[in-house]
């Protein structure tokens, strides 16, 4: 009989929740049938389930795992997805937003996605068919048809971390590409002429870098010696990442723009092994502005973003759907700093 398939094309959004009576509609067959189709697809015919699977095809329609729950009750229940919990950037802003909306008398139901789309996909899939009120999302950038089951399920969305002209509805964020841009100024404003790059394995971060990158040399900068981290950033990963500037890539003197105060740590605790003064030879420069930063020694300099205020905003965006209907901003850009220390 096959089993049913998501959908791979359109993300136009469905007049209103799509339930299994939708689906029967478009289909032409009963809810009951959609039902059946669902739980034992042997106990219908191949026509009927292409029929089914097409309609969920085209409606992005996802299965509810609360069974006999009304479709007018409210579950009180957030979803938050981050890519990594660990991560300080990403906790500290969740923390706001669930602060926020548990005072609003609403839980969070929180998970980690990891930097894959095709994780994260499979981890909206399961919230959505838990049926929450609303949905986080850190990012812009989702697979086709994650952006198909959001847009039919019919709740607030809200992503977070980043700002488009086309969010699936609504987005709280700054410009990556600005950011990385500004730290190229900021690096030439300061001297700089030579430059390399410290990035994770993270989609962002490497719109920072390119954007820095193409700045830097329209500004007359030296070619930029690149380290791409396979992983996750961390103390050790900016450790290495030096090693290879300097041993392989033969980066001297001038200035490493990190995609993350971690790795900035890993880069100057390499630098004061190998006995580089920080910033005569070597000048560094982070991201996120970790509590840890300002104590560094050279203190570091690092891009601000107000964690507290993108955690408020977005709950807010998500807590005025509820209350009035259609959002009143649909992007709210925060902006950043770059906060200069001892390190530059």
């Amino acid at each position: 009989m096959g089993e049913l398939k998501p959908h791979q094309h359109g993300t136009r959004r469905p007049a209103g929740r799509v339930t299994m009576e939708t689906v029967g509609r478009i289909a032409g067959v009963s809810q009951v049938t959609v039902s059946r189709a669902l739980s034992d697809p042997s106990k219908v015919s191949g026509e009927t389930l292409r029929r089914i699977n097409e309609a969920i095809e085209q409606t992005g329609f996802v299965p509810n795992a609360i069974a006999g729950a009304l479709a007018s009750q409210r579950s009180r229940l957030i979803t938050a997805l981050v890519p990594s919990i660990t991560n300080v950037v990403y906790s500290s802003f969740v923390k706001t937003f669930g602060d926020r909306l548990r005072d609003a008398g609403y839980q969070i139901l929180l998970s980690e996605t990891g930097f894959d789309l095709k994780q994260e996909e499979k981890v909206i899939e399961t919230h959505l068919s838990r049926r929450p009120d609303a949905i986080m999302l850190t990012g812009i950038r989702h697979t086709a048809r994650a952006r198909r089951m959001l847009l039919g399920a019919d709740i607030p969305v809200v992503e977070v971390w980043d700002v488009t002209d086309t969010p699936i509805e609504m987005c709280v964020g700054f410009s990556h590409a600005e950011a990385g841009r500004a730290v190229a100024d900021f690096a030439r404003q300061n001297g700089f002429e030579r430059a390399g790059t410290v990035t994770a394995n993270d989609e962002r971060a490497h719109r920072r870098r390119d954007a820095f990158a193409k700045r830097f040399t329209e500004l007359g900068g030296q070619q930029i010696a690149e380290h791409n981290c396979a992983g996750p950033a961390s103390i050790a990963a900016g450790r290495d990442a030096l090693s290879v500037l300097l041993d392989e890539k033969g980066f001297g003197t001038g200035v490493i723009f990190c995609s993350s105060d971690a790795l900035a740590q890993g880069v100057m605790i390499e630098a004061q092994k190998r006995a580089i003064s920080i910033p005569r030879d070597l000048a560094i420069i982070g991201f996120g502005d970790q509590e840890f930063a300002a104590h560094l020694e050279p203190a570091l300099t690092t891009v601000h973003v107000d964690r507290d205020q993108l955690g408020q905003r977005a709950a807010d965006a998500i807590l005025g759907r509820f209350d009035g209907g259609a959002p009143t901003e649909n992007i709210v850009d925060i902006g950043f700093e770059i906060v200069a220390r001892m390190s530059t």
